[in-house]
């Protein structure tokens, strides 16, 4: 049973100022974190127009995405990990892991991924130092991608990375790519071709079939290895890469309640999640005592994967 955790208000620890600043040529966001204009390749951050060897094979990746992620392959890649019978490993031995993987769909980063999870953890731990469940929703926000790895069934990438959208409804053109749905089967089932398709408005995300990847299969880990973490912390995991709701407004017709709650953290989470990519990287061994502490607190010391 999750076990959900009081949080003080987000407007009580939030100040979007949203102010740009000449001299750096950085966007400041929340808590006064600095975020870059262009990536790591000298790019705007999740630029998929630019003309580059990595953004075709990043076009490549969607178009095969959009084709093969269906509402029954879903059904099917969940039914499998739902068994949790891959492996038995504590978070920190995750997250080790993890350095054996490169996201392919991902135009702003090529570092090993444990970089990304530190880089982001510790610029949130920064900003909101009292936010301890969020420094440790971060590090392990994408240790789904294990799923790229042989004894995790090596999914082709279109099934583990990139952004993650419904399945049973229609596409909604803010979807990266758009285009390739049209080769997608679901595409011209009269059942899955409305705006609500097989739902009803206001169901709750819980409800809905997202498309399979690396955000489902650790949201389905950590609550099946009764995770402490709040109910917003785990909405993060689950909807972190569903940028069509929470960065262009899309599919909020299915929300609830909770979950207009829950994006308002995640909104704040994703400013650190794209921003904090970048070369610099992080001394892993300063700062593990301080993340496994914080693993200890809400996970339990061996999880089933």
């Amino acid at each position: 049973m999750t076990i959900l955790i009081e949080q003080p208000s987000l407007e009580s620890l939030v100040e979007e100022k949203n102010m740009h600043t000449k001299e750096s040529n950085v966007l400041v966001l929340d808590g006064g974190f600095m975020t870059p204009e262009i990536n790591a390749f000298g790019q705007s951050f999740r630029n998929y127009d630019v003309e580059s060897e990595r953004q075709k094979g990043v076009e490549e990746f969607y178009r095969l995405q959009h084709i093969n992620q269906t509402y029954d392959f879903v059904k099917r890649m969940r039914k499998e990990y739902e068994k949790l019978d891959k492996a038995e490993m504590s978070i920190w031995e995750c997250c080790e892991l993890l350095n054996e993987v490169v996201d392919e769909s991902d135009p702003d980063l090529d570092e090993p991924q444990i970089q990304h999870l530190l880089q982001s953890a510790e610029a949130i731990r920064k900003d909101y130092p009292n936010e301890d469940w969020l420094h440790l929703t971060a590090l392990i926000h994408d240790l789904g991608k294990i799923l790229l790895l042989p004894s995790f069934g090596e999914l082709p990438q279109w099934a583990v990375v990139g952004d993650t959208f419904p399945l049973g409804c229609a596409f909604d053109e803010s979807n990266i790519h758009h285009k390739y749905f049209k080769e997608n089967p679901d595409y011209n089932r009269a059942a899955y071709n409305t705006k609500n398709g097989i739902y009803t408005e206001g169901c709750g995300l819980e409800n809905v079939a997202m498309s399979w990847g690396h955000d489902d299969y650790m949201y389905m880990v950590a609550k099946k290895n009764d995770t402490t973490l709040p109910s917003a912390g785990l909405f993060i995991i689950r909807y972190h890469s569903f940028y069509p709701l929470h960065k262009e407004g899309a599919y909020t017709h299915l929300m609830n309640e909770e979950d207009v709650e829950n994006l308002k953290w995640l909104k704040v989470f994703n400013k650190y999640d794209l921003y904090s990519k970048s070369k610099v990287l992080i001394d892993v061994e300063k700062v593990k005592p301080y993340y496994v502490s914080l693993i200890e607190k809400y996970f339990p010391a061996k999880l089933k994967w």
